[in-house]
């Protein structure tokens, strides 16, 4: 995504979603007369980003949810990694997107689409369904929007985005035991499951059942990851 950016290095950037701070800290290496704004709404991430980007002085840290953005249109661009499937109402948020660009900017984002973890995630429902875990599981509502690319180029339209271009890239992703792989998905995929969950043995028994199931798989430990190009611009 980093690659299809043609920065001028004088921009104001949104980092929408910055989690960590690690693409904020890209952003900046390209940006030596601009600035950022990481803007997350998880305040254990901006302690991260704030670990990550101490030595950097150009750039602001913002708690804050995607579809309440707290600006004018101040940005020259939006960036956005492997955030925006978990906001759900991407009419709204595309449209809060075009109103604090400015005339001439630019959306560049990555995230979950299309057949996003359609496996695993049909694993996780046949065991949130089973007796141990139903009780808890049972009617999930799954907290990730994978838009197709013509969804997405959809709404981009219809929120004034114009230079709509978006496309889908199957990105599977193997981790390399079970170990590995109950980290990963605990941590990245399955929180929001897991915090339904009244005890850590029930969580780690949740866990380690599919880390069974993947194991017995060909290739074992392979999720299957589906990314979501979006690049679009404001007149």
């Amino acid at each position: 995504m980093l690659r299809r950016l043609q920065l001028r290095g004088d921009e104001l950037i949104l980092d929408a979603g910055c989690g960590t701070g690690r693409l904020t800290s890209e952003l900046l290496a390209a940006l030596p007369r601009g600035a950022a704004i990481g803007f997350d709404l998880s305040q254990n991430m901006l302690q991260n980003a704030r670990k990550h980007l101490r030595h950097h002085e150009k750039v602001l840290l913002v708690a804050g949810d995607l579809l309440e953005l707290p600006f004018g249109r101040v940005f020259d661009g939006i960036v956005s990694m492997a955030a925006l499937h978990w906001v759900l109402d991407h009419d709204r948020l595309f449209k809060n997107f075009r109103d604090v660009l400015r005339p001439g900017g630019w959306i560049e984002a990555q995230c979950g689409g299309g057949a996003n973890l359609a496996g695993f995630r049909q694993r996780v429902r046949g065991l949130a369904n089973t007796p141990a875990f139903a009780k808890f599981l049972a009617g999930f509502r799954e907290p990730w929007l994978f838009q197709s690319a013509e969804g997405a180029a959809g709404a981009l339209r219809q929120a004034g985005f114009v230079n709509v271009q978006t496309s889908l890239e199957a990105a599977p992703t193997q981790l390399e035991n079970r170990r590995q792989y109950g980290e990963f998905i605990s941590t990245m995929i399955l929180r929001r499951h897991l915090a339904l969950m009244p005890n850590q043995d029930l969580r780690a028994d949740f866990v380690e059942k599919l880390a069974e199931q993947a194991a017995t798989d060909d290739p074992p430990f392979l999720l299957d990851y589906w990314r979501l190009n979006l690049s679009a611009s404001i007149a």
